[in-house]
């Protein structure tokens, strides 16, 4: 008899050790998706962050050449070429970037979410 409750725990054993690794398994590929995601994510705001670095310089340059700049015509011709379309590039790179970090946030929320679970399932297959 002793040899049958053996047996049938054991085959208990192996049945939530494959249950587990399952899991753990597809939480992981799960994961690494995400962590793909989350890599395009990072390389995108990089690139735009340097963008609106640029932008931001120029903004800036341009509205203290138009500060220092006595002559209306000359003001005028800076603001309509330069002035009023970096600030809309730079306004427009600042909205993106907030938008990049939201999808950051998001996809830090997954894999912490993630890692919770597997640390729960681990836990509880340990005990």
């Amino acid at each position: 008899m002793k040899v049958t409750v053996d047996f049938i725990r054991a085959g208990a054993m192996m049945e939530d050790t494959m249950v587990k690794s399952y899991l753990q398994k597809s939480l992981e590929e799960w994961k690494d998706d995400i962590s793909i995601v989350l890599t395009e994510i990072d390389k995108e705001y990089e690139e735009v962050a340097q963008e609106l670095k640029v932008y931001s310089y120029k903004y800036g340059i341009t509205k203290q050449v138009i500060q220092s700049t006595v002559n209306e015509e000359i003001i005028e011709s800076i603001r309509q070429r330069y002035h009023k379309p970096f600030e809309e590039s730079y306004n427009q790179l600042k909205e993106y970037i907030k938008d990049l970090e939201e999808k950051q946030r998001v996809f830090h929320m997954f894999v912490q979410k993630i890692d919770e679970v597997n640390r729960k399932e681990s836990s509880k297959n340990t005990n």
